[in-house]
């Protein structure tokens, strides 16, 4: 029986990692100016969860923490949490999948800021969960002066994330995203005012969030529902149903099964007649 080689088990074991390393050696012919950069930031590391390691010290590195400190927080991170890597893999294909603009898997890790922000976020998240409490406040300071997306390390996102553009997006603390959530940019997840507990939004599987909506204090976003852009939403939101307008409220049904897959964010023209 003749032994299957490296290159060959790696592509079966990960094929996220291995296409992602096929494009950037395509990537190196095409544009040798950057072939440095796609060798330091893909092509040397061995994983994809230590390719993200080195992505996070990058770009969260300051004269205050440097890139040996951070990097090795982020192995730490993934190699003692599985979870990580495989969210991260979740995300570069929902990227893929769900924005036109994306139309190689390197591009996510290299270039869009919404999906480096979000592994970030998932490590000061683990740092959170096991107590250490600074460090997680620490990466999220750092996220946000370099991403402009504000995180809080409490809050619980899935798998399957995509945010597009992602400029200004905010989720707080006790907020908590599905898998398979879609959203664009000035997205705000937040509070009613200043009270204390649980007081920030649930957001279901499959729902699409459009640009600029606000969903504010302890309530309910149902599964594979849609919230227009710029809408004010203030309470529940039943599942498979569209809401807009502010204060947002019913205007129909989510008009297809997975809205966060389709990404389509148009209402009908009896709707937004009506608005």
């Amino acid at each position: 029986m003749v032994k299957r080689s490296a290159k060959a088990a790696i592509a079966v074991a990960d094929p996220v990692w291995q296409h992602i390393r096929d494009e950037a050696q395509a990537a190196v012919r095409i544009e040798p100016l950057l072939g440095g950069f796609y060798h330091s930031g893909l092509l040397h590391h061995a994983t994809l969860e230590r390719a993200l390691a080195y992505r996070f010290s990058m770009k969260l590195s300051s004269s205050e923490m440097s890139e040996q400190i951070l990097r090795e927080i982020a192995d730490e991170a993934y190699a003692a949490d599985p979870e990580l890597g495989q969210a991260a893999r979740a995300d570069i294909v929902a990227v893929f999948d769900r924005d036109p603009a994306c139309h190689r898997f390197l591009q996510p890790m290299l270039f869009f800021k919404g999906f480096q922000a979000i592994q970030a976020y998932r490590v000061g998240h683990w740092l959170w969960v096991h107590g250490r409490t600074d460090l997680a406040y620490y990466v999220q300071m750092r996220v946000s002066e370099v991403f402009g997306v504000d995180v809080h390390p409490g809050a619980r996102i899935g798998r399957g994330i995509m945010i597009d553009h992602a400029h200004s997006i905010v989720i707080g603390e006790t907020a908590v995203v599905g898998d398979n959530v879609s959203m664009l940019h000035s997205v705000t997840l937040g509070g009613t005012g200043k009270e204390d507990g649980d007081r920030h939004p649930k957001i279901g599987n499959g729902v699409l969030i459009g640009a600029g909506a606000k969903v504010l204090g302890n309530i309910r976003v149902g599964e594979r529902s849609r919230i227009a852009a710029g809408s004010v939403v203030l309470s529940d939101v039943p599942p498979c149903t569209t809401v807009a307008g502010v204060p947002a409220r019913v205007v129909g049904e989510a008009g297809c099964a997975q809205p966060s897959l389709t990404m389509d964010q148009l209402l009908d023209e009896g709707i937004a007649s009506i608005l």
